[in-house]
């Protein structure tokens, strides 16, 4: 997919469209199988989201059920508020993508953005690794060889994928119109800004989570050896 624009939103700097909503527009007639500004998956995947977001909520409900250590007794509401307390950044995660960007990607934002909801999608390319490191944890393996370079790949993918993609939205849109990196956020609605900056807030703090993680795993000091 590409970020290609018909000409008439090419010279028409007002056009409402920036990178979460717009930026690759065909006329409706003309889109299709050999339009690069088009792919069916960027539609079609978001079918794919509403289950697994709901399943992984209820996964990390039972998760936190499991946790009180009697699996014997009912689910109460104690339980479920305990559970929302402690994983509120990610219910609300959870709760945003089902209730906004499903929405948005399938009915407002019409025929804009493939390029920019695929560039979005691809966050969960980091996901694999990230539940690698949960799986080897649970596994007692944090001191295996496996577990180091899963943490390099998950900081690796992490970054480039959630963090470093919204600056590379940014300049493919510049590049598009002829702009900076820096002046695209003037040239673009503000509230596509504001959006952007939801979306990548949570992303930071769970990177700056991440390196905390890595800086203790490789700072741990070797094991003294007797003699």
């Amino acid at each position: 997919m590409t970020a290609t624009l018909t000409g008439r939103e090419a010279g028409d700097p007002s056009a409402p469209r920036g990178p979460l909503l717009s930026g690759s527009r065909c006329p409706p007639s003309h889109r299709g199988r050999n339009d690069p500004s088009w792919h069916w998956l960027a539609r079609e995947y978001v079918w794919f989201l509403i289950p697994y977001m709901i399943y992984d909520s209820y996964a990390m409900y039972l998760c936190e059920w499991y946790r009180t250590g009697d699996q014997s007794s009912k689910h109460t509401l104690t339980i479920f508020r305990n559970f929302l307390s402690k994983n509120r950044l990610m219910i609300t995660h959870h709760a945003v993508i089902l209730f906004v960007l499903v929405p948005v990607a399938q009915r407002l934002r019409g025929e804009l953005g493939d390029f920019f909801v695929g560039c979005i999608f691809t966050a969960e390319l980091s996901t694999p690794f990230v539940s690698l490191g949960r799986v080897l944890i649970q596994l007692k393996q944090q001191h295996t060889l496996l577990y180091k370079v899963n943490g390099i790949l998950t900081l690796t993918t992490f970054f480039l994928c959630r963090i470093l993609l919204f600056p590379f939205m940014y300049w493919s849109y510049g590049q598009q119109q002829g702009l900076s990196l820096l002046q695209v956020p003037f040239h673009i609605p503000f509230y596509c800004n504001v959006a952007n900056a939801f979306l990548i807030a949570p992303q930071i703090y769970w990177f700056s989570l991440l390196c905390k993680k890595a800086a203790r795993l490789f700072d741990a000091p070797p094991a003294k050896k007797d003699g």
